[in-house]
């Protein structure tokens, strides 16, 4: 089955083509960063104007490099949740368009659900169940994996995630857009144990997260070293940050793996790529015993080619929509 999957939910207009949810024919991404770098952030009106101008072109192109007409196609999935809105409903509606033209199913597809399934691609050997850590700028989630369309959430995040509170110690230390990616290379030479942050735990649920206490953390000691007309040591103060996040998401991933009986984990979502994180979580599943699965750094960041991958197994449970299918800023996986 030949499926062409489009994404819009944030700053990256993408199309592919997976065959059979496993194999990626095509993958094309339309990249923003240079037009959203110099507010330090994603704008959503500007991100939406420019998926509804590249996502003719790059669907296009995601068919060309599949040596595929749309005749081909035996159906077509998109990224309907959650997201920005306005983007959303650029990919939502070019996707019924080419639904209603081409007389093929449309198959609604959850965002972090389909970065899950990144994993499916870079692992072809993976299959539910599983423990997953989804991390990214918007989302942080432990959730068991029953099935491939079966989603259990047993720890999330309070207030920022972890992507988001990364992307914004970035910005405070003066680092460009994206932070979590400019944060993870200026911290290589970082000494992680010069600055010492808050770890805070959340009463009464094990599993869930808090990083807006960290970010905090990290700005007042941008602040207060501005005021005192002290130097910041951007990799050891980038480290330190990085560091603290990662044993967050590690304490509570290995605690909920051990409860609910898990040995296979993967991680998914744009904070996958982080180094320090893909290293700690292969330290500790070594040591452990368990099976680790990581996607391969290009599907760790939002793409077309892992929204295929879960649209092959909505298709299967039966899960496909009409033309009058919506997009949602916000919806429980």
């Amino acid at each position: 089955m030949n499926i062409l999957a489009i994404e819009s939910s944030c700053d990256e207009t993408a199309a592919a083509v997976v065959k059979d949810g496993r194999q990626v024919l095509s993958n094309v991404i339309a990249s923003q960063v240079k037009e959203h770098i110099v507010y330090g952030g994603v704008v959503p009106e500007i991100a939406s104007r420019m998926h509804a101008q590249a996502i003719s072109a790059v669907t296009a192109k995601a068919l060309d490099d599949a040596s595929l007409t749309l005749d081909d196609i035996d159906c077509i999935g998109v990224t309907y949740a959650p997201g920005l809105i306005g983007a959303l409903l650029v990919g939502v509606n070019f996707a019924k368009g080419l639904s209603y033209a081409c007389g093929k199913p449309l198959v609604p597809v959850h965002h972090l659900r389909s970065h899950v399934a990144a994993n499916y691609i870079s692992s072809p050997a993976l299959e539910p169940p599983f423990l997953c850590l989804i991390v990214s700028g918007g989302h942080t989630h432990i959730a068991a994996v029953n099935d491939y369309t079966d989603f259990r959430v047993i720890g999330r995040t309070r207030d920022d995630a972890a992507g988001e509170c990364m992307d914004k110690s970035a910005r405070s230390m003066g680092l460009d857009y994206p932070g979590g990616v400019n944060l993870d290379r200026v911290s290589g030479e970082g000494n992680p144990d010069v600055y010492h942050f808050p770890r805070p735990k959340v009463d009464g649920s094990r599993y869930d997260f808090s990083f807006s206490g960290l970010k905090t953390a990290v700005l007042n000691t941008v602040n207060q070293a501005k005021q005192k007309g002290e130097e910041i040591c951007v990799p050891d103060l980038g480290a330190s940050c990085i560091k603290t996040v990662v044993n967050c998401l590690t304490d509570n991933t290995f605690a909920a793996a051990e409860e609910f009986g898990f040995t296979r984990i993967a991680v998914a979502g744009g904070v996958s790529a982080n180094s320090v994180l893909r290293k700690e979580m292969a330290a500790i599943c070594e040591r452990k015993g368990f099976e680790l699965y990581m996607p391969e750094l290009r599907f760790c960041g939002d793409n077309a080619a892992m929204v295929g991958s879960q649209a092959y197994y909505e298709y299967l449970a039966g899960n496909t929509a009409s033309l009058e299918l919506n997009a949602y800023a916000t919806m429980e996986i």
